[in-house]
C-alpha cells in the first residue's frame, strides 16, 4: 500500500488536497441529504444578504416621510425584515439538521474502517505503538473529519458566496468604490489571518505534542499501577507527569498569547475598514448622492461580512490542524498489512489436525534471527511440548502457527495445507490459545469466558467454568459470573485470570490447542487440577505446549528442546533425561532451584526427587 508524507514531512503552509478528496467517498452514502443541505445553505445566505436591503428600505421610507403609507408600508417592511432574519437562522439550523446524518455517518464509517484495519495489522505494529498516543490520533482524526466537513462546507464556502453577493449589491446600489474597499479590506484581513495563523501553528502543534506525551505517560502509569506501587514510585510518576504538564502549559500559554495578537490585528482591520466605508458613505449622504438608508445598508453589510470573517483565523487554523489529524488517522490506514489472505484463499479444512513446521526460518529484525531451520511434526491428536531457555524462540513458534507473523522461509502446514494459503479467520478458528500473559476485557467474568464463543449457551459456559475449576471461585463471588474483572483483569489474581483464559479456550472447543506457559500463574494444587482437565480436553486434540517448568510436560509424547532458534534435542521425558544433554541441564537447574525453595520453606513446582531418581536409574540402565 502506498504511503504518504506525515504532517511533519508535509510542506509548511501547504493544504493537503488529497486528504480533502479522500473524504468525498464518505459523503456519497447520503448524496440527497448533502445537496438538500447545500440548497438550504443557499437559502440561508440569500435571506441573510436581503436583511440589510430590507433595513435600507425601512430607513428610506421613514426618511421620505410619506404620510399615506405610514401604516401599511412600514408594517410590511418590518414584517419582511423579521421574516428574513428568522429565515436566515431557520434555514441554517435546518441545514445542520439535514447534514448531521451525513457528517456523523462519515465519522462512523471512517472510525470503523480504521478500527478494522488496526485489527488486520500484524502483532509487531501493536507492540511498537503507544496505546495512549494511538487512541488520541484516532479521536482527533474523527473529530477533524467532523470539523472539516462542517466548516469547509458551511463556513468557508458560504462566506465566499456572501462576499460576492454583497459586493455585487454594493456595486449596483452605491458604486464600485465601496465594492473595491470591501475587497481590499477582506484581502488584508485574509492575508493577515493566514500569515499569523501559520506563524502560531507551531505553538498549536507543540501543545498537541505535549498533550500526547502527558496523556501517554498517564495511561502507561495507570496501566502499570501495581508496578508503581511495588516500587513506591508514586512521587516519581507524579513528577514525571507534571513535567509533561508543565511543557504543555508553556505551549498553551504561547498559543493563547499568539491568539491575542491574531484577534487584535483582525479587530484593527475590521474597525479601519468600517471607518473608511462609513466616512465614504457619510460624505455621499451629505452631498445627496446616497440616502440615509444606503448608509445604514453599507454599515450593516460590513458588520454582517466581518462576523463570519472574524472566525477566519480560528477556522483556518482548525482546518489546518484537522487536516493534519485526518492525515495521521488515514496514515494508520496506509500502514501496510504484512499478514494478508491470498486472493480467493479457501478456508482451512481440519480433517485430522496434523501440524508440521518444515524448515522454518523467521526473524523479527534482519540482524537478529529467531527461528533457524525448525523441522517439527505434531501428529493429529498428539501432545508435543517445546522447552528451552528464555529467548530460545519457543513462543515465536506459537505466534507463527497462529499466523501473527508469516515465516521468512519454509512453511507451516496443517493437514498438508500451507497456512499462508488459507484464510486467517478459518485458521484461527481452528486453534485455541491460552497465553502466558492473559489480558482480560474490563467487563464481567461471564463476558470474558463467553468471548471464546459469543453464541454459547449458559449451560456451555457453566461447563467450561467447571472444566477450568473456576466454579468454586465464582461461587464465592456475590455477583458470580457478573463480577467485573477491572482494567486488564486487575481485580482478579493471576491464577484466576489464567483459569478464565482456559475456560474461554475450552468454550471455543478448537481441534488444535496451544498452551503458552498456560499454568505459570497457578499454585501446585490448582496446576495439578487444571493440568488434569487440560489433559482430558487435549486427549483428542493436537496440542502444542510451550513450557518453562519441565514438571508440566513430563507426560508429553514428544518434548522438543530449543536453543538459539534451533531444535537441539527431542524425545520423551525419560529419553531426554538419559542423554545428559540440554534437557538434563534444564532439569538439574530446576531441581537445584526446587531444593533451595524447599530449604527456605517455599512451595515449588519444579521437578521432584522421584523424577530425578527416575532419570538416574534410566541413565544407569542405558547401554554404554
Amino acid at each position: 500500500m502506498r504511503g504518504h508524507a506525515s504532517p511533519v514531512d508535509a510542506p509548511e503552509g501547504a493544504i493537503n488536497w488529497r486528504i480533502i478528496a479522500s473524504l468525498l467517498p464518505y459523503l456519497s452514502e447520503y448524496r440527497g441529504r448533502l445537496f438538500l443541505a447545500l440548497g438550504l445553505m443557499g437559502l440561508a445566505k440569500l435571506a441573510n444578504v436581503a436583511v440589510p436591503l430590507a433595513l435600507k428600505f425601512i430607513v428610506d421610507h421613514f426618511e421620505g416621510g410619506g404620510v399615506e403609507a405610514l401604516v401599511a408600508v412600514p408594517l410590511a417592511l418590518l414584517v419582511a425584515y423579521g421574516l428574513l432574519r428568522f429565515s436566515a437562522t431557520f434555514f441554517g439550523e435546518l441545514r445542520d439538521a439535514v447534514f448531521v446524518r451525513v457528517a456523523e455517518r462519515a465519522m462512523r464509517r471512517a472510525a470503523l474502517r480504521v478500527f478494522e484495519h488496526l485489527h488486520r495489522l500484524e502483532l509487531g505494529f501493536h507492540l511498537s505503538r503507544q496505546t495512549g498516543a494511538l487512541s488520541r490520533d484516532i479521536e482527533r482524526g474523527i473529530t477533524g473529519i467532523s470539523f472539516l466537513l462542517r466548516f469547509m462546507v458551511f463556513n468557508i464556502l458560504p462566506t465566499m458566496i456572501e462576499i460576492l453577493l454583497v459586493a455585487f449589491i454594493l456595486l449596483i446600489a452605491v458604486g464600485p468604490v465601496f465594492m473595491f474597499t470591501i475587497f481590499v479590506a477582506i484581502g488584508l484581513y485574509v492575508a493577515y489571518s493566514v500569515v499569523i495563523t501559520e506563524w502560531r501553528t507551531r505553538f498549536v502543534r507543540e501543545a498537541n505534542l505535549r498533550d500526547n506525551e502527558s496523556t501517554t505517560r498517564a495511561v502507561d502509569s495507570l496501566l502499570n499501577y501495581e508496578t508503581v506501587k511495588y516500587f513506591g514510585n508514586e512521587r516519581f510518576e507524579a513528577e514525571r507527569y507534571d513535567r509533561g504538564l508543565a511543557a504543555w502549559e508553556t505551549a498553551r500559554m504561547k498559543n493563547v498569547l499568539s491568539l491575542v495578537l491574531l484577534n487584535s490585528g483582525q479587530a484593527l482591520i475590521i474597525a479601519a475598514a468600517i471607518t473608511v466605508m462609513m466616512i465614504l458613505a457619510a460624505q455621499r449622504v451629505a452631498d445627496g448622492t446616497m440616502t440615509l438608508g444606503d448608509l445604514v445598508m453599507v454599515n450593516a453589510y460590513m458588520i454582517q461580512l466581518f462576523i463570519p470573517l472574524n472566525f477566519l483565523g480560528f477556522v483556518y487554523r482548525e482546518i489546518r490542524q484537522s487536516l493534519a489529524n485526518i492525515e495521521r488517522l488515514f496514515g494508520l490506514l496506509e500502514q501496510p498489512v504484512k499478514v494478508e489472505d491470498r486472493p480467493g484463499a479457501p478456508d482451512l479444512e481440519v480433517r485430522e489436525g496434523t501440524v508440521a513446521f518444515e524448515d522454518v526460518h523467521f526473524r523479527y529484525h534482519p540482524e537478529r534471527p529467531i527461528i533457524e531451520g525448525i523441522n517439527l511434526r505434531i501428529p493429529a491428536g498428539h501432545k508435543v511440548a517445546v522447552v528451552g531457555p528464555s529467548g530460545a524462540g519457543k513462543s515465536t513458534l506459537s505466534r507463527l502457527l497462529f499466523r501473527f507473523y508469516d515465516v521468512d522461509a519454509g512453511r507451516i502446514a496443517i493437514d498438508g495445507q500451507d497456512i499462508r494459503e488459507v484464510t486467517q479467520h478459518s485458521l484461527r478458528q481452528a486453534i485455541g490459545v491460552v497465553p502466558q500473559d492473559t489480558v482480560l476485557f474490563n467487563d464481567s467474568i461471564g463476558y470474558n469466558i463467553a468471548y471464546g464463543r459469543p453464541d454459547a449457551t449458559p449451560e456451555e459456559i457453566r461447563e467450561a467454568v467447571r472444566l477450568a475449576h473456576l466454579d468454586g471461585f465464582i461461587a464465592q463471588l456475590p455477583q458470580g459470573l457478573d463480577t467485573v474483572v477491572g482494567e486488564r483483569g486487575l481485580k482478579v489474581s493471576g491464577g484466576e485470570k489464567q483459569r478464565i483464559a482456559i475456560a474461554r479456550m475450552l468454550l471455543k472447543d478448537p481441534p488444535i490447542l496451544i498452551f503458552d506457559e498456560a499454568t505459570s500463574s497457578l499454585d501446585s494444587g490448582s496446576e495439578k487440577a487444571i493440568l488434569e482437565a487440560l489433559n482430558e480436553v487435549a486427549a483428542r486434540r493436537t496440542t502444542l505446549v510451550i513450557a518453562h517448568r519441565l514438571s508440566t510436560v513430563m507426560d508429553a509424547e514428544n518434548i522438543v528442546v530449543m536453543e538459539h532458534g534451533r531444535v537441539v534435542e527431542q524425545g520423551t521425558h525419560h529419553q531426554l533425561l538419559a542423554r545428559d544433554g540440554a534437557y538434563w541441564r534444564l532439569w538439574q537447574h530446576q531441581r537445584e532451584a526446587a531444593s533451595k525453595g524447599s530449604g527456605s520453606g517455599e512451595n515449588s513446582d519444579s521437578p521432584t526427587e522421584d523424577d530425578f531418581g527416575a532419570r538416574v536409574t534410566e541413565r544407569a540402565e542405558k547401554p554404554r
